[in-house]
């Protein structure tokens, strides 16, 4: 079986996190070895590695003023899969000190290998891969169902720090509707939406920035712009350059074969846009016969956001 196969497919929509102070994993390193840190950070470097999956479980140490939902955005996980896989309630009130099991393991699409850049709309995750084969992850936020994000191809065109924000006409209209007075002009500072850094694309209308709201991200909440946490987009402005090309996709499945194991993702499909099934994409990857499929068909209904080892396990008889 070739040992570094990675098929995804485009149905709805980033990567493995490392916290801060961890070290990349190297190729071979077991995916499920275990750190404790109490620092969130962005989804992290990936240094030589040819394969498709990326991330680790991870202990964090809750910090005062923590809860699901800002450590599930900080790293790229849903707030109701990171109860459950600690056995909480989803309301959960967490307190300073508690451990919290992080599993942010992702598989990056194999969009990134003709483009530096891409963003995985159900996946909620931007991908930067630089001209030295370092992938580097970000949570983000995209557009809300009734505002998708849309998919395709971009070049960077623009690279602004301390934006100035021209309200579009469609925003203030539906501000408008809402009863809500909004500026047409929001001068820089801490009541611009767009933060600190804003990264133009030829795309009409969208484009990458930061937010004056990071409980926002790893929602799909925005206008069809893509929303990075400020910590994260500071990194990322500085890694790219006018030119940079990217692409939008929407890959809600994702499967990936790493050191003869076979790892499935699977996110929701916020858009209804559909895609290809598991067996589907088992089948193009020449793996179908070594998956557990109940365990794959586990890991499918869920719909967690997390890459499974879904591979089938020999046992002599």
């Amino acid at each position: 079986m070739p040992s570094r196969l990675f098929v995804s497919f485009v149905c709805l929509c980033l990567a493995a996190l490392q916290v801060r102070g961890q070290e990349p994993q190297a190729p071979g390193v077991d995916v499920h070895s275990t750190t404790r840190t109490s620092q969130p950070a962005s989804i992290p470097a990936v240094r030589g590695r040819p394969d498709r999956l990326v991330g680790a479980i991870t202990d964090y140490l809750v910090n005062k003023g923590d809860t699901l939902r800002s450590i599930g955005a900080r790293y790229g996980i849903d707030s109701a899969t990171l109860a459950r896989e600690n056995n909480l309630p989803a309301s959960a009130r967490l307190v300073s000190g508690q451990v919290v099991r992080i599993d942010n393991r992702h598989i990056v699409s194999a969009a990134l290998d003709s483009v530096e850049l891409i963003v995985n709309v159900p996946q909620r995750m931007l991908f930067h891969r630089s001209a030295e084969g370092v992938t580097v992850g970000y949570p983000v936020a995209v557009g809300r169902p009734n505002w998708p994000t849309p998919s395709g191809a971009f070049v960077v065109e623009v690279l602004e720090r301390h934006p100035t924000w021209n309200v579009p006409l469609s925003i203030l209209e539906e501000s408008r509707r809402r009863g809500r007075i909004q500026p047409a002009v929001v001068p820089p500072g801490p009541n611009n939406p767009l933060g600190e850094f804003w990264i133009g694309l030829s795309r009409s209308g969208i484009g990458i920035h930061a937010t004056n709201a990071p409980s926002s991200i790893f929602g799909t909440v925005s206008h069809g712009c893509i929303r990075v946490h400020p910590d994260d987009i500071a990194r990322l402005f500085d890694r790219i350059r006018v030119g940079t090309l990217g692409r939008i996709i929407y890959e809600p499945v994702l499967l990936s074969v790493l050191n003869d194991a076979v790892y499935l993702e699977v996110h929701r499909d916020v858009y209804g846009r559909g895609g290809a099934s598991a067996r589907a994409l088992a089948t193009a990857a020449g793996v179908f016969e070594q998956v557990d499929w109940t365990v794959a068909d586990t890991v499918t209904a869920r719909r967690d956001g997390i890459a499974r080892d879904v591979t089938r396990i020999s046992r002599t008889p």
